[in-house]
C-alpha cells in the first residue's frame, strides 16, 4: 500500500496499541503512525513530524475524545522526565496491554500458538517500588539540577520527588543540593569534561531499610566532605554507607570501576524471601524487590525440582536465582562474564550458608560450551540474558546437552520470542509464559516461561 502520510499534516488517529517505549500507536490509511503521550483508545488530531518507510512519527495537537482507560498522572514530572512513559494509563490496563504485548511477540516472532499465556502478575500498589535511584547533576541558570534525563536527551529534569522511588530519596538530594549550594561544589559538565559531582546513586535495602548513597565524581577531588558526610548522617537515617566513586571517563556510564569508601561499610545487605544478598556499589541488584520474589518464586515453580537435579543457571549475575535454586537442587552451575558480579555470587552463597552451588566468570557463549565439553551436563537449564537475549552458541548447547526442563527468564518479549522459536524447532517445548509486572508505569514487561524436552 502506497503510504499518503506527509509531514506536517494534521490528522485524525484512533490509537489501538502501545509501542516499546509507551507511545500510542495508530493508523492512517493503513500505515503505523506513533504518538507519544496517546493511550489505548484515545481519539487524537496528530500533526505528522517525521515519515520513515514503514512508520510516521506525530505529536497530538487535540485529544478528541479521550480513552476511558486515560488517567490522571500523580507525577508533575512525567511528561517531561519519560521515565514513566505509560503513567497516564489505568494500571489494570497497563497489566493488559503488557500481556497482549507478550501474546503477540511469542505468536507473531516465535511462531508459537499453543503456549498458555497467563495474565501478567500486578503489584497491589505500583508506587515507591524502586530500590536503587541514579540522578545526574549539573548546574543550569546558577542553579543547581538533580533529577532525571529529559526523554531523549541528557538535559536533566530537576526534581524533589519521583512517585516510583523511596520516598527517603527527597531528603538525600536536599542534603546534597544544599551541599553543593553552600560550598560552591563544581558539578560536572558532560561538554568541558570538567566538574566534580556527576551523580548520585542511592540503595535503600527493602527489608531492612538501610540505605547506601554513592557520590560520583569527577576524580577523587571532593571538597568539605567531612561536613557533607556529618550532615547526611544527622539528616538521613539508615545510612550504612557512603561511597565516593570515581569516574573520569567521559559518556554515559554512570560508575567508575574504582570506589572509596567514606563511612560505614561498603556493602548493604537485603534479603529476597529468607536469602540475603550483598548489595555494593558496583553490584547488579534487581530494582522491585516485591516483584522479584514473585519473578525468582515463579522461575523455582517451573524447574520443580526434587533435589537430585544439576542445574545452569546461565547469566546468572550475582547469584541471586542460583541461591534460590540450590535450596533445592543437587548442585548449581552459574556462569556470568562480569568478574565482579562472580565475586558478589560467592560471597552471597558464603552468607548464606550455601555449599553446592560454584561459580564461573566469562562470556555464556565461551563458558557454557567449554563445561558442556568438560562433561558437566544439566538436567534443568535457567537463562535469564540481557535485552538481546541468549547468544545462539548457548541455545546450541542447551540442546545438545538434552535437559529435560528449561526455565527462561526473560526482559525482552521480542528476543525471548526469537529464541523460544530456536528452541522449539530444536526439541523443546513452550508450555507455559507468566509475565510479571517488575515496572508498573513503564512499557517494560519481563517473563517467566517453562519449556520441556518434545
Amino acid at each position: 500500500m502506497e503510504n499518503t502520510v506527509k509531514k506536517g499534516q494534521v490528522y485524525d488517529v484512533l490509537i489501538h496499541d502501545i509501542g516499546e517505549n509507551g507511545e500510542g500507536i495508530g493508523r492512517v490509511d493503513g500505515f503505523t503512525v506513533f504518538v507519544d503521550g496517546a493511550v489505548v483508545e484515545d481519539e487524537v488530531k496528530v500533526k505528522i513530524e517525521v515519515v520513515k518507510k514503514n512508520y510516521a512519527i506525530g505529536k497530538i495537537i487535540k485529544l478528541v475524545k479521550p480513552s476511558p482507560y486515560r488517567i490522571d498522572t500523580i507525577c508533575e514530572f512525567t511528561r517531561k522526565c519519560g521515565g514513566c512513559q505509560i503513567q497516564n494509563i489505568d494500571y489494570s490496563m497497563q497489566l493488559q496491554l503488557k500481556t497482549n504485548k507478550v501474546k503477540a511477540n511469542i505468536e507473531r516472532i516465535g511462531k508459537i500458538k499453543d503456549a498458555i499465556i497467563h495474565d501478567t502478575i500486578g503489584m497491589n500498589h505500583p508506587y515507591a517500588y524502586r530500590n536503587k535511584a541514579q540522578f545526574p547533576v549539573g548546574m543550569k541558570d546558577g542553579q543547581v539540577q538533580i533529577g532525571f534525563y529529559q526523554k531523549k536527551s541528557h538535559n536533566i529534569i530537576d526534581i524533589h520527588n519521583c512517585c516510583i522511588q523511596d520516598e527517603i530519596n527527597e531528603k538525600i538530594i536536599k542534603v546534597i543540593r544544599d551541599y553543593i549550594d553552600n560550598y560552591k561544589v563544581a558539578t560536572y559538565d558532560e561538554k568541558s569534561g570538567k566538574g566534580i559531582i556527576r551523580h548520585i546513586v542511592t540503595k535503600v535495602a527493602f527489608s531492612t531499610k538501610d540505605i547506601m548513597v554513592v557520590i560520583v565524581t569527577n576524580g577523587r577531588e571532593l571538597p568539605k566532605k567531612d561536613i557533607l558526610i556529618e550532615t547526611l548522617l544527622k539528616e538521613v537515617p539508615n545510612i550504612k554507607s557512603i561511597v565516593q566513586n570515581i569516574n573520569q571517563k567521559k559518556g554515559n556510564v554512570v560508575l567508575g570501576r574504582e570506589y572509596i569508601t567514606l563511612y560505614g561499610e561498603d556493602k548493604i545487605i537485603d534479603t529476597i524471601g529468607t536469602l540475603k544478598f550483598n548489595i555494593s556499589p558496583l553490584s547488579f541488584f534487581q530494582v522491585n524487590p516485591i516483584q522479584t520474589k514473585v519473578l525468582y518464586e515463579k522461575a523455582l515453580e517451573y524447574a520443580s525440582l526434587s533435589g537430585e537435579e544439576v542445574v545452569y543457571d546461565i547469566y546468572c549475575g550475582i547469584g541471586t536465582i542460583s541461591l534460590f535454586l540450590a535450596q533445592r537442587a543437587k548442585k548449581v552451575y552459574g556462569i556470568e562474564i562480569v568478574p565482579e558480579a562472580i565475586e558478589d555470587a560467592k560471597e552471597n552463597a558464603s552468607l548464606n550458608g550455601i555449599e553446592n552451588v560454584e561459580f564461573f566468570a566469562g562470556a555464556a557463549e565461551e563458558v557454557v560450551p567449554k563445561l558442556y565439553k568438560e562433561g558437566f551436563l544439566a538436567d534443568v537449564v535457567v537463562v535469564d540474558p540481557p535485552r538481546k537475549g541468549c547468544d545462539e552458541k548457548v541455545l546450541d548447547t542447551i540442546v545438545k546437552m538434552n535437559p529435560q526442563k528449561i526455565v527462561y527468564v526473560s526482559c525482552n518479549p521480542s528476543t525471548l520470542a526469537r529464541d523460544l522459536k530456536y528452541l522449539d524447532e530444536n526439541g523443546y517445548k513452550t508450555i507455559e509464559v507468566q509475565p510479571v509486572d517488575m515496572f508498573p508505569h513503564t512499557g517494560h514487561v519481563e517473563c517467566v516461561v517453562r519449556l520441556s524436552l518434545k
